[in-house]
């Protein structure tokens, strides 16, 4: 009985060394797989580096659509106990590109458009309208003619204004050339010294033209997880008057896809501008002085402007 409990002990021993020796041999074998893994592939990242690009033009097109509506009936616990409330908002951009072995032309352009409506009391059968709540276009004209894999000599046109309102007043064409550098295929710096920045506005409107330096950075990404990121600066520094006559706007948008195209998106716009602060506050303030100027305006008066949308999406 003795000699057979011991044999027992002693098989159940050598079973759990042999099967920890099995285990060490299993993550030895693993470790030596994951080291050919990185080895293949960096030998895949580097065959797709010799890859020639291809030509010819490239469409792209996306669009974040932004919708709420709400109704309240007799709803006794607030102010307004009779209530329907509506927000559209939508914001769209679309590329067509042309890429050649010696130069390139890349076209662009983004639409920002939103309604509301609140209506207080719906029992007085009054329908309110929907009011516009945004509303700016900007399309863009890059040409560059390739010095070398990474630097152009380029021209560029911009211009941004409002589409359903007040269209073209004001509006800025920003026309330059200079260089335009691309330091990886996400990413389009634009550098030009010599642009000149041309306002069109009623002559009611206090808005000046000037000479002055344009920069343009346009970045898109593909991240982790299905995520997709595109990013947009867009900034004038005036030689006349950099304080007053200088303007940017910056972009960014982001967005899931979850099926067929179909997905979640965030958009964030930002924009200095103090000229049109300027212009606001004399429309605002009717009976401003003649004697007050642009330099006058404080920061309040003259804030970052910022917009934000989330919705679905859509990618053609």
């Amino acid at each position: 009985m003795l000699k057979n409990l011991f044999t027992l002990c002693l098989l159940l021993f050598a079973g759990t060394v042999i099967g920890q020796v099995d285990a060490d041999a299993l993550k030895s074998q693993i470790a030596a797989k994951e080291g050919q893994i990185g080895t293949l592939q960096g030998e895949i990242d580097a065959l797709k580096a010799q890859i020639p690009p291809s030509y010819g033009w490239v469409y792209d097109a996306a669009g974040v659509l932004g919708l709420n509506f709400s109704s309240f009936n007799k709803w006794l616990g607030a102010e307004n106990s009779n209530t329907f409330a509506t927000n559209i908002g939508f914001a769209g951009s679309g590329s067509a590109n042309l890429l050649e072995e010696k130069f390139f032309w890349r076209n662009g352009a983004n639409l920002t458009m939103g309604w509301t409506k609140l209506d207080t009391d719906t029992e007085d059968l009054v329908d309110p309208d929907l009011e516009k709540t945004a509303d700016a276009i900007n399309a863009t004209s890059l040409y560059g003619y390739k010095l070398n894999d990474k630097w152009a000599a380029s021209a560029l046109g911009e211009y941004r204004s409002t589409l359903l309102s007040n269209f073209n007043n004001p509006g800025f064409l920003d026309v330059g050339v200079g260089v335009t550098w691309t330091p990886i295929s996400d990413l389009v710096v634009v550098i030009h010294p010599a642009n000149y920045n041309f306002v069109f506005a009623d002559d009611d409107l206090t808005y000046e033209s000037s000479l002055g330096a344009k920069v343009v950075a346009d970045y898109a990404r593909a991240l982790p997880g299905g995520l997709a990121w595109k990013s947009k600066l867009s900034a004038f520094l005036s030689y006349e008057d950099t304080k007053n006559f200088s303007n940017w706007t910056w972009i960014n948008g982001f967005n899931v896809n979850i099926m067929n195209g179909l997905g979640v998106g965030f958009e964030l716009g930002l924009r200095g501008n103090k000229q049109e602060g300027f212009n606001n506050f004399l429309t605002n303030n009717p009976d401003t002085a003649p004697e007050f100027k642009i330099d006058d305006l404080d920061k309040d008066e003259n804030p970052v402007q910022s917009y934000w949308l989330l919705g679905f999406t859509y990618n053609l």
